[in-house]
């Protein structure tokens, strides 16, 4: 052993001080990464959810981090004194040269406090939308929907966020609380046709596609009134009408779950077009141009 100590010291100039703390180093790491592997292959062995798998790679990685930093740190600057003055300077140089670093770590930190979201919740953060694949201690990821493809439908796309963002963005999430949204579904009919019957239709085919999730929805709210200010009186699917330059706008209104909304969508305006195939009297509206003649239409002619 003395011998290898002599050979290193005189290839390379590590004293024997060195060499020793440089060993010690890499045994702590060595032991370090031996029981963070032994404690996630008995949570393999036991655990078959994956989000709780994820779970537990992500928590041994947070904890096995810093105390390898800690105990290299206290090896290489022997004392608490040194190393009391090491850690000061260090700070403050990264408080200076590393802000956007700090801010994402505050960001990750807020993150596992508040938990405004957890991995699979659907969110839209400032211009971003997608479900949460993956949460790190200075970025998150998303699996992007929207953008190009309508109706929150995915692209394929992942998305790597900033976790600043959520002290500076406003955060929607799709999922946590009250666990439906409201979707919209403008029908616009001629002025000539019989919007009132119309409208008798949409209501009956609103009901059949979406009544059966106003208890669990009322059910919902009463969960979720304990933790926000949310008092929805009415949940059941319903119809307005307006009145646009085109025709008269039917609006059907209408709950479904976040990742449903493009098949709820379809569903019904199926049963809107065999609905109104039916009726002779219901045409949809769509831009055009009109001619009026007073005698065509059935008017006395005015002062020439």
């Amino acid at each position: 052993m003395d011998q290898f100590t002599n050979w290193w010291q005189e290839s390379i100039g590590l004293s024997p001080g060195l060499q020793q703390d440089l060993l010690t180093s890499l045994g702590v790491v060595a032991v370090l990464w031996l029981l963070r592997r032994l404690v996630l292959n008995i949570v393999w062995r036991r655990v078959d959810d994956v989000r709780v798998r994820y779970r537990w790679q992500k928590t041994t990685s947070y904890i096995a981090v810093p105390i390898g930093i800690l105990l290299i740190g206290w090896i290489w600057f022997e004392g608490v004194g040194p190393l009391a003055t090491f850690l000061g300077l260090v700070s403050a140089g990264i408080a200076i040269a590393l802000k956007d670093i700090l801010v994402n770590l505050a960001g990750w930190v807020f993150i596992l406090w508040r938990r405004p979201f957890e991995l699979g919740d659907r969110i839209q953060i400032g211009e971003q939308a997608g479900d949460v694949i993956d949460i790190r201690i200075f970025q998150f990821s998303l699996l992007e929907i929207g953008n190009w493809v309508h109706a929150d439908q995915s692209t394929g796309r992942i998305v790597h966020v900033p976790n600043g963002k959520v002290l500076t963005e406003a955060t929607a999430n799709f999922t946590r609380g009250f666990q439906y949204i409201w979707n919209e579904l403008p029908v616009l009919l001629t002025f000539e046709s019989n919007w009132e019957k119309a409208k008798t239709l949409l209501q009956q085919i609103a009901e059949r596609h979406a009544a059966h999730l106003t208890d669990a929805a009322q059910r919902q709210v009463k969960e979720v009134s304990r933790r926000f200010l949310i008092f929805y009186q009415t949940l059941t699917p319903t119809v307005y009408t307006s009145v646009e330059d085109s025709g008269v706008l039917l609006t059907i209104r209408y709950l479904c779950a976040p990742r449903e909304r493009r098949g709820t969508a379809q569903a019904i305006w199926e049963d809107v077009l065999r609905a109104f195939a039916q009726h002779a009297d219901i045409d949809f509206a769509y831009p055009t141009q009109r001619f009026y003649d007073n005698r065509v239409e059935g008017k006395q002619a005015g002062p020439p």
